[in-house]
């Protein structure tokens, strides 16, 4: 449990960190995210970006199972 929480530590600096060039990238725009703007209302859910990240997470976990 101890290696995880460092590890998860660890994972959210480097993400900390690297996040002004993790904003440039399309996530949350990508096609299939649907977007609904009207007057006085805004709706926005990421589906292909829910799906990517997903199977990103799936394939490192995998890994690091391994």
């Amino acid at each position: 449990m101890g290696r995880t929480l460092v590890l998860l530590g660890m994972v959210l600096v480097a993400v900390g960190l690297a996040w002004p060039w993790l904003q440039k990238l399309p996530f949350g725009r990508l096609p299939g995210d649907i977007f609904i703007k009207r007057e006085g209302f805004q709706f926005f859910f990421p589906v292909t970006t829910s799906i990517l990240i997903s199977i990103i997470l799936t394939l490192i976990f995998w890994l690091f199972r391994k």
